[in-house]
């Protein structure tokens, strides 16, 4: 009974969702033909060509990091968030909020310094400066969103663990269970060997990438961990770790292959040496590629209603409108199996790349 009750109010948030990130994207698809007209020639001739609505550009941005965080509408009649930007030229640093270009209508200046965005969202200076962007993004926004609720809810839930005697409720009640299962299910089976020495960077990194994806199914939040370079840190710092906590017998397995005649071992040790880093490589692309392609998936259900309508008319549109809306639904579903998923897979193989350089010779 409390689980049918868990599930409607599950799937009462997911029908909210939808209904406030719809209207989001129908609004931009409505108004951003203005902005993509003043930047390429191109569309502009496709759009002559054919009125069929296409969603490629829409869905590109919704996807793609910012330097503002934008919620609905386009141009002046934009809802958005401005971001600081931060700027290395020449020995100078410039900072300065976001809306300053008034959504890429305008230039900034600072001393003799002009810089311009273009509709890609990138900072040029006008003169061919070389520029260092230090700019907090919307991605790196979201970053420390998540950071902040993180603290928090550990926090909470360790000074609700100190005074709690029973059963743990609460926030407390949904987080021990995950605590619990990384640290049984995941790291003390996969890393035989000192395994308290790596669990609180595994917990980490299963929370942080469990939360940017739960944060990233929000309507106008940012798409964190569906951003090649956020994936390329967290793999890089699984090499790391992985590397310098590596014993004898991991690196002897890589120079001195067992079993392996002395004429292959010219092939097998490039092999091995590789291998050292298509296992981070394989962490970074699955990770990426799942979250994006979820992201992308739901914005093409949606722009399904508004291709209909572009092509075949209103009527057509809300026939096609409820098919849509119900695969929408869900997809949202199995975007929120997919976030835990993600967050397991990738500190589940991480613990096991350190579990094997840790491993003690047989």
């Amino acid at each position: 009974k409390m689980g049918h009750k868990l599930l409607q109010k599950f799937s009462l948030l997911l029908s909210v969702i939808f209904v406030f990130s719809t209207p989001s994207f129908a609004e931009h698809h409505e108004d951003s033909h203005h902005s993509e007209e003043e930047h390429s020639t191109q569309q502009v001739e496709n759009k002559n060509s054919s009125e069929l609505y296409n969603p490629v550009p829409d869905i590109m941005h919704h996807i793609a990091d910012a330097h503002e965080w934008h919620f609905w509408g386009e141009g002046e009649n934009s809802v958005s968030i401005p971001l600081p930007v931060i700027l290395y030229t020449d020995g100078n640093l410039d900072l300065f909020m976001s809306s300053a270009f008034h959504h890429g209508h305008s230039t900034v200046m600072k001393g003799n310094r002009e810089y311009a965005i273009d509709h890609h969202g990138h900072i040029h200076e006008k003169n061919g400066a070389q520029i260092i962007d230090l700019s907090i993004t919307k991605n790196t926004a979201s970053m420390m969103l998540a950071f902040i609720l993180l603290i928090l809810l550990f926090s909470i839930s360790g000074s609700k663990a100190k005074q709690n005697n029973g059963a743990p409720k609460g926030i407390l009640g949904f987080l021990e269970p995950l605590i619990l299962f990384v640290r049984d299910d995941i790291v003390k089976p996969n890393i035989t060997h000192g395994h308290q020495k790596f669990l609180p960077y595994l917990l980490t990194l299963f929370f942080f990438i469990l939360m940017n994806n739960l944060l990233g199914l929000l309507p106008g939040s940012a798409n964190v961990t569906g951003n090649i370079a956020v994936t390329l840190v967290l793999s890089v710092i699984t090499l790391i770790v992985t590397n310098l906590f590596g014993n004898k017998s991991y690196w002897s397995h890589i120079f001195n292959p067992p079993g392996v005649p002395l004429a292959l071992m010219p092939i097998m040790i490039p092999i091995e040496i590789v291998g050292i880093f298509t296992k981070p490589f394989a962490l970074m692309i699955r990770l990426f590629a799942n979250i994006t392609a979820g992201h992308i998936i739901i914005l093409s259900l949606i722009s399904l209603i508004f291709m209909a309508q572009s092509g075949l008319g209103d009527v057509f549109a809300w026939s096609i409108s409820p098919v849509a809306v119900a695969f929408v639904l869900f997809m949202d579903l199995i975007e929120v199996l997919v976030a835990f998923l993600q967050a397991y897979i990738f500190t589940l193989l991480t613990a096991l790349f350190i579990g094997l350089a840790t491993e003690e010779a047989h």
